[in-house]
């Protein structure tokens, strides 16, 4: 390590998780140096960084006042950071049942709404045929997901422990087109669905979103992507 920081993160502006490590180091006030891997050239693919990140994907993340220890996936990551820095539980909990709720959004995240957003996008924008019925499939993949969350925020102001966590912010980022994980739902994907209106069918969900880009380490990192 040359730069002095504590972390290094490796990322790309293109992809959709990087962006979620820098909400949480900002949040903990922990520094890092970032390092774009630009997978368009394969250097996710490189020798170097597979002995980072073997599934050579980004977000990866080395901990230089932990003896370099390296860590990717990025929701394993926001783990980490809380378990081991988050001394006063600014964005994690403590009671045994809300860890294990908190893990089990941070799971749904990973599964659900990454996964969908992500496919539906490629198949909308990158595809080389146009496949209604993938493009459909995703649609309804999406909303579903954001009906899993407006019920549970119609209910409470925050997924677990009531306040922001590393469960709500997991949410926050999809990247392309650096547009957060639901705007990009509003601004791309659903744009042109006639019959969906996300802030009035999903107002909860769309409540929280805007709150969580409002936090001011958040919108922090957000201008600085701009």
């Amino acid at each position: 390590m040359s730069h002095g920081k504590q972390f290094t993160l490796y990322g790309h502006s293109g992809a959709p998780n990087p962006i979620k490590v820098s909400f949480v180091l900002e949040e903990l006030g922990l520094t890092h140096e970032y390092v774009t891997i630009d997978i368009h050239k394969g250097e996710n693919r490189s020798d170097s960084y597979t002995a980072v990140c073997p599934n050579g994907r980004v977000p990866a993340l080395i901990d230089h006042q932990n003896g370099d220890f390296v860590i990717w996936e990025s929701d394993a990551i926001l783990y980490y950071l809380v378990e081991r820095y988050d001394k006063e539980h600014k964005l994690s909990v403590t009671d045994a049942n809300e860890k294990a709720h908190l893990l089990q959004w941070l799971f749904f995240q990973a599964s659900g709404q990454g996964p969908y957003f992500g496919q539906a996008v490629w198949f909308m924008k990158y595809h080389p045929d146009r496949l209604p019925s993938a493009v459909e499939r995703y649609h309804k993949e999406i909303q579903r997901v954001l009906g899993v969350l407006e019920n549970v925020l119609s209910k409470q102001e925050w997924l677990v422990g009531g306040k922001a966590t590393i469960a709500d912010i997991s949410f926050i980022r999809y990247a392309t087109l650096h547009l957060p994980w639901n705007q990009i739902a509003i601004d791309i994907i659903l744009k042109d669905s006639p019959d969906v209106d996300i802030p009035k069918q999903f107002p909860n969900v769309y409540k929280w979103h805007t709150k969580l880009c409002s936090r001011p380490a958040i919108a922090k990192v957000l201008q600085e992507q701009v």
